[in-house]
C-alpha cells in the first residue's frame, strides 16, 4: 500500500530536542527486547498495553453516547502508534490517518504535529525514500510509560479499594480490566462447510484433545458436519502423522503436531504454509502466547495454529511447604533442600516425580533440564530473554549437550533421583503427575495440561493445594516455563476441493470461543491471552492466571526444543543415553560425551544427505 502523505510534506522532528537517532533507535529497539538500551520491564509493557486498550475502549463509549463528542484525533492516532510499536506491527501514515477517526485533511494536520512536536519518529521503508514507517518518540513512550502508571493507580484508588501492602498482585482498574472481557459462547457457521464425508482430525490422546472429541456433537452443530476424530499416543501420533504425508491423498482435513515436530514436518513439504491458504489475520496472531505462536513457525512462515499452549510446570503442595517452613523453591538448589526436606519413603511420601522413562519422556527432561542451566541443546544465539530461534531454517546449527552447562543439568538429575519414587526410571508423561495428584509425591514437574488430575478431584490430597512454578533456575539460567502443547495444520497432500472446508474448521477449533469452552469441560491448557483474562477461566483455576504471568514476564520459552527436523532423533538420543546415566551404567560425564558424539554424527549424516 502507497503512503497518501507525501515524505517531503512531512516535517522532520526538530533538532536538539533530543539524543542522537542512532540512541533514540536503541531505546525504541529496546521496548521490543532487542537491544540493550532504556528497555521497558514485561510488566510496565503489560499496564501501558491495559492502558491503551482501556482508553480505546473508553473513548468509544464516549464517541458514541452523543454526536456532540467528536473523536480526538491526537489520542486516537496515539493509541493505534504506541500500540503497533509494542506489537511489533508496522504503522504508516495511512493506517495512522485511518486510526484518527476524523477527515484526511484533519488528521494529516494533526500528524504533521506530532511530528513536528517530537512525537513521532520516521523510517523510510524504500531505497528511494519515498514510503515511511511511523514510530513513537523516546520522549512519547516515556510519556506513556508514566501515564499507565499514574491512572492505574487512580483507577485503584477511585475504584479498586485498598489492599494490603503484602498484597502484590497485578490490579487492572479496580478489578481485572482484562477479565471484564467475557469470551462468548461458540457460535454455529452461516453455512455447513462443504466437506463429503464430514471433517477427519488426527490428534493426541491427551485430556484437551479428549475434552474436543466429548464435545463433538456441539462442534459438529458449529460447523455442520460430522467430525472424525482419531487420537494417538505421541510416538504413534508422529507415526501416523509420517505415515499419512506419504499417501497421495490425505486421509485427514487437520493434524494436530507436538510443537518439536513443526520443522521436521515443514522442511520436508509435508505441511502446507498456512499463509498461502488463508488470510492469518483471521487468526488474531497477536491474541496467541507469543511463545506458542512462534513456535508454530518454519522460516518465519506459520505452518500451524497453536491448539493448546501447556507449559512444564513445577507442581508443588502449598500446604506440605507451609508444614515444613518452607519457601516455594526458585533455584534447583532450594528444590533439592524441599526435596529431601520432604522426601520421607518410610511414610510413602517422596519429594518429587519427573519423566524419567527411556527414551521420549527422558529426552524431553534432558533438554528441558538443561535450559534450567542455561544450556540450549543447539548452539543457539543468546538474546534479551532466551535465545535465538527465528534463523533454525537456514541450517548451520550443531548440537551442544557435552558442555559446562550439560554437565550441571546431568548432575542435576542424578540429585533428584534420591528423592524420587522407586519406579521413577519407568515413569513418563502421566505416571509422574498420578502419585502426585494421590498424594505420594510432594512435588512435580508437569505440563499443566495433566493438572486435570488433581484441579478435578476433590478426593485428591492436591486438590486446592497446588502451586505453580516455572522451572526453578540453576546455575548460569534463569526461571523458564519450557513450551509445551500441539499446533493443528493442513496436510500438505489435501485435496484442493476440501481445503477451504478444513481451513474454516480450524479457525472454530482454535478460536477464543473454542478454546474457553475446552477449558469450561475439563482442560488446562489455553493459547490464547484473551481466554486466560476471561473471568469465568479465572475461576476455573489458578494456572491461567499463573501461566499468563509467566509469559508477560517472558518465562514462557520454546527455545529449549528447538523445532528442527532433527529434533526428534536429538530427543530420543538424550533419552537413552541420560538413561544408562541414572541406572549407573554410565557418568555423567560418560553420558554427555556419549549423547553429542551420536547427535554429532545425525547432524552430519544429515549434511550429506
Amino acid at each position: 500500500m502507497t503512503d497518501r502523505t507525501p515524505p517531503d510534506r512531512m516535517p522532520q522532528r526538530r533538532s536538539g530536542t533530543s539524543r542522537t537517532h542512532t540512541n533514540r533507535m536503541q531505546n525504541v529497539n529496546a521496548m521490543q527486547g532487542h537491544s540493550q538500551g532504556h528497555a521497558v520491564s514485561p510488566r510496565a509493557k503489560t499496564e501501558m498495553l491495559q492502558i491503551l486498550s482501556f482508553l480505546d475502549d473508553f473513548s468509544d463509549e464516549i464517541e458514541d453516547s452523543s454526536d456532540l463528542f467528536a473523536p480526538n484525533p491526537v489520542l486516537r492516532m496515539v493509541l493505534h502508534l504506541v500500540r503497533g510499536h509494542l506489537e511489533a506491527k508496522i504503522v504508516t501514515p495511512t493506517s495512522l490517518i485511518g486510526a484518527s477517526r476524523v477527515p484526511y485533511a484533519t488528521a494529516n494536520r494533526r500528524l504533521r504535529d506530532m511530528v513536528e512536536a517530537g512525537l513521532i519518529e520516521q523510517r523510510p521503508r524504500t531505497k528511494t525514500g519515498k514510503s515511511f514507517s511511523m514510530h513513537p518518540s523516546e520522549a512519547l513512550l516515556e510519556q506513556w510509560m508514566q501515564l499507565s502508571g499514574r491512572l492505574k493507580r487512580l483507577a485503584e484508588s477511585e475504584f479498586g479499594g485498598r489492599r494490603p501492602a503484602s498484597d502484590t498482585r497485578d490490579y487492572f482498574y479496580g478489578g481485572s480490566y482484562l477479565a471484564a472481557q467475557s469470551v462468548p459462547p461458540l457460535s454455529v457457521l452461516p453455512e455447513p462447510l462443504k466437506l463429503a464425508g464430514g471433517l477427519r482430525v488426527l490428534v493426541h490422546g491427551d485430556p484437551t484433545f479428549m475434552v474436543m472429541d466429548n464435545l463433538k456433537r456441539q462442534f459438529e452443530q458449529a460447523v455442520g458436519v460430522p467430525i472424525h476424530q482419531r487420537a494417538f499416543s505421541i510416538d504413534r501420533l508422529r507415526e501416523e502423522a509420517l505415515r499419512n504425508a506419504e499417501r497421495k491423498v490425505s486421509r485427514y482435513d487437520i493434524v494436530a503436531l507436538d510443537l518439536p515436530w513443526v520443522g521436521e514436518f515443514a522442511e520436508k513439504g509435508l505441511l502446507m504454509p498456512l499463509d498461502t491458504a488463508m488470510d492469518i489475520a483471521r487468526l488474531d496472531p497477536s491474541d496467541f502466547h507469543t511463545a506458542g505462536w512462534k513456535a508454530a513457525h518454519w522460516g518465519k512462515r506459520p505452518y500451524g495454529v497453536p491448539a493448546q499452549t501447556t507449559p512444564e510446570l513445577l507442581f508443588y503442595r502449598k500446604d506440605l511447604f507451609a508444614q515444613a517452613g518452607l519457601a516455594p523453591p526458585g533455584t534447583t538448589e532450594e528444590l533439592l533442600e524441599a526435596a529431601a526436606a520432604l522426601h520421607d519413603p518410610r511414610r510413602g511420601r517422596h519429594g518429587i516425580a519427573w519423566n524419567a522413562a527411556r527414551g521420549t519422556a527422558l529426552g524431553h527432561t534432558v533438554l528441558m533440564t538443561m535450559s534450567d542451566f542455561g544450556q540450549p541443546v543447539l548452539d543457539l544465539p543468546r538474546i534479551a530473554g532466551g535465545f535465538e530461534t527465528d534463523h533454525l531454517a537456514d541450517g548451520g546449527y550443531r548440537p551442544t549437550i557435552d558442555t559446562p552447562g550439560g554437565l550441571r543439568a546431568a548432575e542435576y538429575l542424578m540429585e533428584l533421583l534420591r528423592y524420587s519414587p522407586p519406579d521413577i526410571l519407568s515413569m513418563s508423561w502421566y505416571e509422574r503427575v498420578r502419585p502426585y495428584a494421590g498424594g505420594s509425591v510432594a512435588m512435580a514437574y508437569g505440563y499443566t495440561l495433566l493438572a486435570p488430575y488433581f484441579e478435578l478431584d476433590d478426593t485428591s490430597p492436591a486438590y486446592g493445594q497446588t502451586g505453580y512454578l516455572p522451572h526453578p533456575a540453576g546455575p548460569g539460567g534463569t526461571p523458564v516455563a519450557p513450551v509445551g502443547g500441539y499446533v493443528m495444520g493442513i496436510p500438505a497432500n489435501l485435496p484442493e476441493e476440501r481445503l477451504a472446508g478444513a481451513i474454516e474448521a480450524l479457525i472454530v477449533f482454535t478460536s477464543p470461543e473454542a478454546q474457553k469452552l475446552y477449558v469450561q469441560n475439563g482442560s488446562r491448557t489455553n493459547a490464547r491471552y484473551s481466554v486466560g483474562a476471561d473471568p469465568e477461566v479465572r475461576r476455573a483455576s489458578p494456572i491461567f492466571e499463573a501461566v499468563d504471568a509467566m509469559s508477560w514476564r517472558d518465562e514462557l520459552q520454546f527455545w529449549p526444543r528447538p523445532p528442527v527436523p532433527e529434533i526428534g532423533e536429538i530427543i530420543e538420543i538424550c533419552g537413552e543415553e541420560f538413561h544408562d546415566m541414572l541406572r549407573g551404567i554410565v557418568t555423567p560425564r560418560e553420558a554427555l560425551r556419549n549423547a553429542q558424539g551420536r547427535a554429532d554424527a545425525l547432524m552430519e549424516q544429515d549434511k550429506t544427505g
